[in-house]
C-alpha cells in the first residue's frame, strides 16, 4: 500500500500489539489469477525457529486453500479504527479526509497439519475465551467432535517477510487543528470516531486533555 512518509509506522513492538488487537483480519492470493480475499481470525506467534509468523485457519469448502501452496506469498491486511475527518473542523478552508490505522503482512505459507493445527486452534480459542465467562477450550471438547471439525479445516502458517505500517492521524495538522479534529471526534456518536480520537491523542505530545 501506499503509505506517506508522515504516516509509517515502525515501531514493531506498537505494530504487534495492533495486530494482536485488530487479529480478525483478510487474507488476500490468488485463483485463477484473480485476486481472493477471506476474512480470518489470526495468532501472532513465533515458530520453533524463532521467526515470526501468523497461524490460520481456512475451510476446505473455501477454494483458496487449494492454491495456498508451500512458500507462496500473500498478503494479510490488519485494520484498525478509521473515521472520515470533516473539512468544517480546520480553521481554514481544506479538503475533507479519512484517518485510518492499517497494517499490510507479507509472508510465505506454509500448510500445517496434525499437532501444528491443534496448536493453533488450541492457542485461538483460548485467545478469545480468554475472561470470558463459562469460558470454553478446545481441550474440554470431546475428541471424537473435534476430530471430526477438524476434518473440514486446512492449517497454515505465515512466514512473515514484510511489515508495513500506516497511521494517518493528522500528523501534517498544527496543534490547533489537531485538537478540533480531535475535540469533534470525541463528541461524535460513533464509536470508531472516538476510538480514532484516542490513537490521535496519543499520537501527539504537544497538547494535554484540557
Amino acid at each position: 500500500m501506499y503509505i506517506h512518509l508522515l504516516n509509517r509506522w515502525k515501531e514493531d513492538a506498537e505494530v504487534a500489539a495492533f495486530i494482536q488487537k485488530n487479529a480478525f483480519a483478510t487474507l488476500v492470493s490468488q485463483i485463477d489469477e484473480k485476486p481472493w480475499a477471506t476474512h480470518l481470525p489470526f495468532v501472532l506467534d513465533q515458530n520453533k525457529d524463532g521467526k515470526a509468523i501468523l497461524s490460520g485457519h481456512i475451510a476446505k469448502a473455501n477454494p483458496q486453500w487449494k492454491n495456498l501452496a508451500d512458500d507462496q506469498e500473500v498478503l494479510v491486511i490488519f485494520q484498525g479504527p478509521h473515521a472520515y475527518i470533516s473539512s468544517s473542523w480546520y480553521n481554514h478552508e481544506n479538503v475533507p479526509t479519512w484517518n485510518y490505522l492499517a497494517v499490510h503482512v507479507y509472508g510465505k505459507v506454509k500448510l500445517i497439519e496434525g499437532e501444528e493445527l491443534m496448536d493453533h486452534l488450541k492457542k485461538l480459542v483460548n485467545i478469545y475465551e480468554d475472561g470470558r465467562p463459562n469460558r470454553v477450550s478446545v481441550e474440554t471438547m470431546s475428541v471424537d467432535y473435534v476430530a471430526k471439525q477438524v476434518k473440514a479445516l486446512v492449517g497454515f502458517e505465515i512466514v512473515i517477510t514484510e511489515v508495513h505500517g500506516s497511521r494517518k492521524l493528522s500528523q501534517n495538522r498544527d496543534g490547533v487543528n489537531h485538537q478540533n479534529i480531535v475535540k469533534n471526534l470525541e463528541e461524535s456518536a460513533f464509536p470508531l470516531d472516538k476510538e480514532l480520537a484516542e490513537e490521535m491523542r496519543k499520537d501527539r505530545s504537544d497538547y494535554s486533555r484540557s
